[in-house]
């Protein structure tokens, strides 16, 4: 039976249509390929297109799991490899690769787009709990994953993400943030997205298109191994907190789940909590189904669209994906 996605086309459209998205591109696949590909909107006199690349922000989180996951693969390193091979003289030297990706360092945290350095950040990071016994969202522990990969590879993360790229046909996927499209209200969250991307920052600073997202969806769903292995995969979707306490302003955050960078969603309102994947701060989603077979891009523009006075509930739009027939 062919799959239609005319109900989560529709919402995205009419989610642009009314203001609460500046533009948007929603696609789909399946292993099999592409399913649904649409974009709408305009930044002023510039009309979205299927081919724009937007700034993705914490998705690109997997994206750097991913490549570390490839180094892993390649025998030079472990989940359980300690910051301290990477950084001898850190405070959190104990704190181990697996704890850095699946946000339970315990590290203190910086801001999101300071001026600083990242890697001067890490090297004096002090740790605000015991690793392992909560979850706390992190984004500085991602620059002490690429600490410990680059130490264990003896390259530069960005040639390995690049690598990443290559093999999965993401040719427009990089930490360059040039053409993409702009951020809206990032004044308002007093936030300079420059900054992200002058740090290339391995949380949140990757620039792509939905093409790119799709060759690498269709990639893991097929389990064709040019990103990983499926028993790679299915090692980095095996939750690492659940059952742990979870600090965080927002309390849907405790109906999620985290393994090596992968969030698994359970909250109530979700139709399918087979997912996995993650979503981004300018409302960039990046999913995929088990059980459905499917995954789904949506790329936009507008830092926390989830806010009350926007009012974007995204789970709608998985909804109307997983179960189109």
């Amino acid at each position: 039976m062919t799959r239609t996605f005319g109900h989560a086309l529709d919402w995205l459209r009419a989610r642009v249509d009314s203001g609460q998205l500046p533009t948007g591109v929603l696609g789909i696949c399946s292993a099999d390929g592409v399913l649904a590909l649409e974009a709408f909107g305009s930044d002023g006199s510039r009309t979205a297109t299927v081919d724009d690349r937007y700034a993705l922000y914490s998705v690109t989180k997997p994206l750097t799991g991913l490549t570390i996951a490839r180094a892993i693969e390649q025998g030079l390193l472990t989940s359980e490899t300690p910051l301290r091979d990477a950084l001898p003289q850190s405070p959190a030297g104990d704190v181990t690769l697996g704890q850095l990706l699946s946000h339970t360092s315990g590290l203190v945290d910086h801001e999101l787009g300071g001026s600083a350095s990242l890697r001067e950040l890490l090297a004096v990071a002090e740790l605000e709990s015991v690793p392992g016994t909560l979850r706390r969202y992190n984004n500085l522990a991602f620059e002490g994953a690429v600490a410990i990969l680059e130490h264990a590879t003896g390259a530069e993360f960005t040639d390995l993400f690049q690598q990443l790229a290559d093999a999965a046909g993401a040719g427009s996927l990089s930490f360059d943030p040039a053409d993409a499209h702009e951020i809206h209200d990032a004044d308002l969250a007093g936030h300079d997205p420059s900054l992200v991307f002058a740090a290339q920052h391995p949380a949140a600073g990757a620039v792509g298109s939905v093409h790119d997202l799709l060759a690498i969806g269709q990639s893991l769903l097929a389990g064709d191994g040019r990103v990983v292995h499926p028993t790679t995969l299915a090692a980095m979707q095996r939750s690492r907190t659940t059952g742990l306490p979870v600090i965080d302003a927002d309390p849907i955050k405790r109906f999620e789940n985290f393994g090596l960078t992968w969030n698994l969603p359970h909250r109530p309102g979700l139709l399918d909590h087979s997912l996995y994947g993650h979503t981004g701060w300018t409302g960039t989603q990046f999913w995929m189904s088990r059980d459905a077979g499917l995954c789904v891009v949506a790329l936009t523009n507008r830092l926390d669209s989830w806010r009350p006075e926007v009012g974007v509930d995204w789970d709608q739009l998985l909804n109307a994906v997983m179960s189109a027939r």
